[in-house]
């Protein structure tokens, strides 16, 4: 199954711009909202002369309209006489985008194991248990891209399915060469989970608190950027979904 990560473009006519004001600045409905619990991410015009705020709320998304007087909003969606909804953009470049963006930079930040050259112009990162054959199964599948030098994946590595998958995990990640262990071990010969840093075992510790706060649920997940936006894809891809998360057919 697969997923775009946001935590939610429309076509519409109104021109949207990110604000950075103190809290202090902005009206008092929307300073009432955000004694709530709101965060306000931006504002932007919106039609009839309504000023948009793009909000999320225990990281759901939303909109809050406030009248010209400054004295009353409505939350809710806006739509046009087409029945477009003239929020999602504003969505997309207020909230959306920048979330993505930020959680690109946690998978940076994470603890993986480059599978590719440092060079390619495609990488993918994906969430990998020493104990899944599905991410066997992907990291055999991906050859011809990887091996051409067109994409890098960046496993990123996790013990969650077996009793010894953090053990094993760490033991790739803590190997002299970890590009060719896990190439070992995914090609057939099984790594043999053993003792690690301590430093080496938090890293999988918070590889593993990573792959719980984004709420997923299989190995292999990849994440991939395509189109300026960040796509999800859960256990093995399609055939389909396949050519698309490494930028086209196999070389």
């Amino acid at each position: 199954m697969v997923y775009r990560l946001t935590l939610l473009t429309a076509a519409l006519a109104i021109s949207t711009y990110a604000m950075v004001l103190q809290a202090e600045d902005w009206p008092a409905p929307v300073r009432s909202l955000i004694a709530e619990g709101l965060e306000i991410h931006g504002e932007f015009q919106a039609p009839g002369g309504l000023t948009g705020y793009a909000a999320t709320h225990q990281g759901r998304e939303m909109t809050v309209f406030v009248t010209a007087d400054g004295e009353h909003a409505v939350v809710g969606t806006m739509i046009d006489a087409e029945g477009n909804d003239v929020s999602e953009a504003s969505l997309d470049e207020l909230v959306r985008i920048p979330q993505e963006n930020k959680l690109w930079q946690r998978l940076e930040q994470s603890h993986w194991i480059a599978d590719g050259r440092a060079d390619a112009p495609r990488v993918l990162y994906t969430f990998t248990d020493p104990n899944c054959p599905y991410c066997r199964q992907f990291w055999e599948t991906a050859r011809p891209w990887v091996e051409a030098g067109d994409v890098q994946l960046r496993h990123v590595m996790v013990g969650i399915l077996q009793q010894d998958s953090p053990a094993k995990a760490a033991a790739l990640l803590g190997a002299d060469d970890p590009e060719a262990a896990l190439h070992n071990h995914s090609g057939g010969d099984d790594v043999a989970p053993s003792a690690q840093p301590r430093a080496i075992e938090d890293q999988v510790y918070r590889n593993n608190q990573l792959f719980e706060e984004l709420g997923l649920y299989a190995t292999p997940t990849t994440l991939y950027q395509l189109d300026g936006r960040l796509e999800r894809v859960d256990g093995m891809p399609s055939e389909e979904r396949l050519v698309e998360m490494m930028g086209g057919t196999g070389p």
